[in-house]
């Protein structure tokens, strides 16, 4: 398959024609003078056809000898059906529909006493049917009025939302009920279709572009799953204290719960709390198929999201540019928030063009703007045209032994000497972080000298440590932490970054039954004295393999490289870049059986750190003096807490 970047073009000459002619053709007579740039809402929402449909997904996964069917509701407008004009459609792949609902104010589907779908969560479908799309919204297996078992991120999860993908192009079969009822086919489609969806939703999305499913053309996976063991492991450190068999119990509806047993017992068996890489997280895992994907991605994600994590978007993306997959990204200060509650014009107006130029092929220029956006401080926005930034290159940064005890430095030369810690899985970043500045017995804390210039991280960094422990178990956190005060969203806080307001906005066409207006949100914030920037956790037994933990050996020296998350952060001049190494993160990643003493050898140890201008930057922007940290206790958020293990609204 060939790449495709930026610089390429698209789509032939013939196909770019012909989608031109398709998209002039959806619109009424009067608005045919010229090529469009923006699908305006022409159409009825009132009256837009309301229907059900139930796909044959291929598989019995709940085995009661019947093929499963998946439940798609539909919303499509009705005049370009009346004219024999076909539209293209937006899907959202949910299991959250009955159980748990969507969005900031977690709505759910609610039907008539015919069956037909009456509100479609969120503002899709009021937003976008009067444009000329038709919006589906697909109950996952298992779930809500579908057929089968919800497999956390496997086949049925997947193979069940790529299956309305084929019935949109004519390849699979659809009925009018969930068993027996009549053949019905999509014939008012022209099968172009793109996902959508925020966690498990946009997690779908990624996993049925990596089936490479043809009729797909763009996924906006919003903090989502890019493989399932990075939601629930570290490199064999458990995020969690519970697994996919209990998340998959959490989402089925009551109907198919009786008769997933089974699947459920497959769950736990395939994924043990040892961390260990297993077969069931091979084959939930997308990235290894990114070669697959036939469509664009617009990746969305909050860089302190601590709950689908984001090396989850940073492997996606790495591996999608590394197959020349065509790319945007958004990336906030927020948690697992979705863009349209943190900057909800600007995110219509951008999703509105995505899908004009992705799905009806509208020449709007969406694709030669910046294809980075970064929230630097809360609601202030800058942009880059490539992301990571062109020029940025990693700094391999040294810790060593500073001229008081347990306060170290960071910087490009190479040190001998020694770190001692013992891990307290009473603590966090947030303890260690405050105290960066003194020694503490549960943190090993480095500090550059006080920046002259901006220093600006962008990608995902690594740390390699040699460190003995004195136990025969050992977890690992890495921390990069920007010393210096702030004001920044308040992603601790319950909201994760945003407070709800009593007014509301109109995004798109009400019925009674379904409004389009959504409650307001406003930046929550904090003032801070560090913020911390990335993270990384790791089971010291892993450093072999991540397919099999071992035991310790007390005294022996291990090396071993925490991956840390994935992040876009500018340290400004007057601040310090710190780097953490320590046990256990409370609520963020489980303790290990034992408390072990660990010793970090400094002369192998080492930060990769992708920095924009690379180590000429660095030492550029550390130049100006090593003036000492005073010592004092730092302010920052609150300690996270991990304490809702579902990745849901």
């Amino acid at each position: 398959m060939p790449k495709r970047t930026r610089t390429t073009i698209w789509r032939t000459a013939a196909t770019t024609v012909a989608v031109t002619l398709m998209a002039v053709f959806l619109l009424p007579a009067t608005a045919r003078a010229a090529a469009p740039e923006e699908s305006r809402p022409v159409y009825s929402y009132a009256h837009a056809i309301r229907e059900s449909v139930w796909v044959d997904t291929g598989l019995d996964e709940d085995g009661d000898g019947r093929g499963d069917r998946v439940a798609a509701d539909i919303v499509r407008p009705a005049e370009p059906a009346r004219e024999g004009r076909k539209v293209p459609v937006i899907m959202d792949a949910s299991p959250y529909y009955s159980c748990c609902g969507r969005g900031n104010e977690s709505q759910l589907k609610t039907y008539d006493a015919q069956g037909h779908v009456v509100q479609m969560p969120l503002f899709y479908d009021n937003y976008f049917v009067p444009r000329g799309y038709a919006f589906v919204g697909v109950d996952l297996a298992g779930t809500n009025r579908s057929d089968g078992c919800v497999d956390v991120g496997g086949r049925s999860d997947v193979l069940s939302a790529k299956a309305v993908v084929d019935w949109l192009n004519g390849r699979a079969r659809a009925y009018t009920s969930r068993s027996g009822g009549s053949p019905v086919k999509a014939g008012w489609t022209n099968g172009r279709t793109g996902m959508i969806g925020k966690s498990w939703d946009g997690t779908v999305a990624n996993g049925v572009a990596a089936t490479g499913v043809k009729g797909l053309r763009t996924i906006v996976p919003i903090s989502a799953i890019s493989s399932w063991y990075d939601y629930y492991f570290a490199q064999g450190a458990p995020l969690y204290d519970e697994g996919p068999d209990e998340l998959a119990g959490y989402v089925e509806s009551e109907d198919t719960q009786a008769h997933c047993a089974a699947v459920q017992r497959r769950l736990a068996d395939g994924s043990p709390r040892s961390g260990d890489w297993t077969p069931l997280w091979t084959e939930r895992d997308y990235v290894k198929d990114a070669a697959k994907v036939r469509a664009s991605v617009f990746v969305v994600h909050g860089m302190q999201d601590l709950n689908v994590r984001t090396k989850n978007f940073g492997q996606w993306w790495d591996a999608l540019a590394r197959h020349g997959v065509e790319r945007k990204i958004w990336l906030s200060q927020t948690g697992h928030v979705d863009p349209f509650d943190y900057r909800r014009g600007a995110w219509v107006d951008t999703l509105h063009r995505w899908f004009d130029h992705e799905l009806l092929g509208y020449d709007n220029g969406v694709d030669r703007e910046p294809v980075a956006d970064v929230e630097r401080h809360p609601d202030q926005w800058t942009t880059s045209a490539a992301w990571p930034p062109r020029g940025t290159r990693t700094a391999v940064l040294h810790p060593a032994a500073g001229s008081r005890a347990g306060v170290g430095t960071l910087g490009l030369r190479r040190a001998g000497g020694t770190a001692t810690f013992t891990d307290d899985p009473r603590l966090s970043e947030t303890d260690w972080a405050a105290h960066l500045t003194t020694a503490t017995p549960e943190k090993a804390g480095f500090l550059t000298a006080p920046l002259t210039r901006d220093l600006r991280l962008a990608g995902s960094a690594g740390v390699t440590v040699t460190a003995t422990p004195t136990t025969a178990s050992a977890h690992l956190s890495a921390v990069l932490v920007d010393v210096g005060p702030d004001t920044i969203r308040d992603y601790a806080d319950a909201a994760e970054g945003i407070s709800t307001l009593p007014g509301r906005s109109c995004w798109g066409r009400s019925t009674a039954g379904d409004s389009a207006c959504f409650r307001e949100t406003r930046a929550k914030t904090a003032d801070v004295d560090y913020t911390v920037v990335s993270r990384g956790w790791a089971d010291l037994g892993h450093h072999a393999s991540a397919g099999e933990g071992v035991p310790l050996t007390p005294g022996r020296s291990y090396t071993m490289t925490l991956r840390l998350a994935a992040t876009d952060h500018v340290v400004p001049a007057g601040h310090r870049l710190a780097l953490i190494v320590a046990g256990t993160d409370k609520d963020l990643i489980d303790p290990p059986n034992t408390r072990p003493t660990l010793t970090l050898d400094l002369s192998r140890t080492t930060a990769r750190v992708p920095l924009v201008g690379g180590a000429a930057e660095f030492d550029r922007a550390t130049s100006g003096g090593a003036a000492a940290a005073v010592p004092r206790v730092l302010e920052g958020v609150r300690a996270p807490r991990a304490d809702r293990h579902v990745p849901a609204a």
